[in-house]
């Protein structure tokens, strides 16, 4: 079933965080911050600044294929959500229509190009965000921001949101079963049905929410992550920070794309 598959879909990238790599295998602070400054240095540039986000396509990519993780995997999540960045770009063209240069006939309008900047830098960072989680895990995430003292409340409850996503799919998984085998063809399908099912849904959510706190106070839940493993800060740490964020500054306040260009010319005249 299509919900069957979409469920177990959600904590895939979970799943590759397991593996053993150097990406892996780095502090997982290291890798927000580092990410964060990825983020910080993409967004600031200018809107009509196209060409310049070309080089930043190297740190997404280094994730990629350092963590070894399956390209469809990010690209299909990247593509789900890509409707909403089309969405808040798409009304440019409509609204900035002075012409910036000329394609062969073809007129471009700064509109087009900064539709087109939102368009990548969403790419760049979603997929990022994605990687992040893909070599680091939710629950990894949630223990750094914590030692990297974040407020403590807010990290729990990032933690449970993400957790019990996956217990309320479960119920809703369980309902959806039992009404198609209780269904033959389009019957049970109705919006009613699909009404009871949402608040019988809510009922269980609740009662099952009471039950969980219940057993986590019983076993000792103080409201502290605990985890078996604690990373630490070591030299090739550092090293990736400082090599990632350098390499961030130069793509972001020079223009390393005309610099290659150039570069390339005059090695094949």
């Amino acid at each position: 079933m299509t919900f069957d598959r979409e469920y177990f879909n959600i904590g895939y990238l979970d799943t590759l965080s397991y593996k053993k790599t150097f990406v892996h295998a780095l502090d997982p602070r290291v890798k927000i911050l580092v990410s964060f400054a990825f983020i910080l240095f993409v967004v600031s540039l200018p809107k009509y600044e196209l060409s310049a986000l070309t080089p930043f396509f190297i740190y997404p990519v280094f994730l990629l294929t350092a963590g070894g993780i399956p390209f469809n995997a990010i690209a299909k999540k990247v593509l789900f959500i890509s409707p909403f960045a089309v969405f808040i770009g798409i009304f440019n063209p409509l609204l900035d229509t002075a012409v910036v240069m000329q394609v062969f006939s073809w007129s471009v309008t700064g509109g087009w190009i900064s539709f087109f900047s939102i368009i990548v830098k969403f790419i760049l960072t979603v997929s990022t965000a994605l990687l992040l989680i893909a070599v680091t895990s939710f629950p990894g995430i949630c223990e750094s921001l914590e030692r990297l003292r974040l407020p403590k409340i807010f990290v729990i409850q990032l933690l449970f949101l993400y957790r019990y996503l996956f217990v309320l799919l479960q119920e809703s998984l369980t309902m959806i079963r039992a009404r198609e085998a209780r269904s033959f063809g389009k019957k049970g399908r109705e919006i009613k049905t699909f009404i009871r099912l949402i608040s019988v849904l809510l009922i269980r959510s609740v009662e099952r929410a009471e039950r969980i706190y219940q057993a986590m106070v019983s076993r000792g839940f103080r409201g502290e992550i605990r985890v078996l493993k604690k990373h630490k800060l070591g030299y090739y740490d550092i090293l990736f920070a400082a090599i990632s964020i350098a390499m961030f500054y130069i793509f972001r306040n020079y223009d390393v794309v005309n610099f290659i260009g150039s570069g390339l010319s005059r090695a094949f005249r």
